[in-house]
């Protein structure tokens, strides 16, 4: 299924995976087979650039589903756990799963000192979970891995009644306030990334409502009832040498032969030094709710 999985043109940087570069199912870049294993490589990087999610996300979750040291949780692509504190902090039993063996023990050392944290070193679809017993599946940037009939049903599996599936992302943007850094650097993605996967530079386009909505109805597939979604937003500014730091720690980036990879990435930070030498992003962060019955 992996090499079917799009990436968005150059600059449209979805952090799927909780770790990577694809944006789930709605891009237009075809990916090699196998990539999902590449961000692993960075993962202390990762941990460090990658941001968590917004508290009105979590606020609006737990007041979908309640969660308390009676729950029993799994997280699926923990990544660097940059959405788990705030579910491991209502005392609940959470299990993680999690295909990068560094993002495991990453995770097994942040998270040491909560007994009701484990981590499962395997992918999702790949693991034996008992039926009927969770009362709360949730995946931030992660579960377009996972091929959807499996995953959609499997979840469904696993649920309690009236358990719920929790699916979210972040979506970041260009810089909206400097078209002319933006437009300098399109020119770089050109001449190194498009040239280097053989594609054309695509048109691209935020994020939209119009998608999630698209997303949550997926659920409705395979049985699930009580459909919602929210829409979060954020800006974070980086630093030219912060921002060619987070560019590798994208699975389609570090991809790239090393010394194609390392004249790209040091003109990235040269042409926003040269234009003011700040680059901010614009996150939209989506969350599909769904329930079964």
């Amino acid at each position: 299924a992996m090499a079917e999985k799009m990436v968005k043109s150059p600059f449209v940087y979805t952090e799927g995976a909780d770790k990577t570069s694809f944006d789930e199912g709605m891009g237009v870049m075809p990916v090699i087979k196998g990539l999902e294993g590449t961000f692993d490589t960075v993962a202390t990087i990762y941990e460090k650039l990658r941001p968590g999610y917004t508290d009105e996300l979590y606020r609006m979750l737990f007041k979908y589903i309640a969660i308390d040291n009676s729950s029993h949780v799994v997280e699926v692509g923990i990544g660097g756990g940059q959405a788990t504190l705030p579910i491991l902090k209502t005392g609940c039993i959470l299990t993680a799963v999690e295909y990068g063996q560094k993002f495991s023990k990453l995770c097994e050392k942040k998270f040491e000192g909560y007994k009701n944290f484990s981590v499962i070193t395997e992918k999702f679809e790949n693991v034996s979970f008992p039926n009927s017993q969770y009362d709360l599946v949730y995946s931030a940037s992660a579960f377009h891995w996972v091929p959807e009939d499996i995953g959609y049903s499997k979840v469904y599996d696993m649920l309690k009644h009236g358990g719920a599936f929790a699916r979210f992302a972040n979506h970041p943007y260009r810089d909206k306030g400097n078209p002319i850094l933006s437009a300098e650097i399109d020119k770089l993605y050109s001449r190194y990334y498009c040239e280097y996967y053989g594609k054309d530079i695509k048109a691209e386009t935020e994020y939209s409502e119009e998608q999630a909505i698209q997303r949550a109805q997926i659920a409705e597939k395979y049985g699930f009832v009580d459909i919602r979604h929210a829409m979060f937003y954020r800006t974070r500014t980086f630093s030219a040498k912060e921002y060619i730091e987070l560019l590798g720690t994208y699975s389609d980036h570090i991809a790239i032969e090393e010394k194609i990879r390392t004249e790209f990435f040091a003109k990235i930070e040269e042409t926003i030094n040269q234009y003011g030498g700040k680059f901010t992003i614009y996150d939209t962060i989506d969350l599909q709710l769904a329930r079964k019955p």
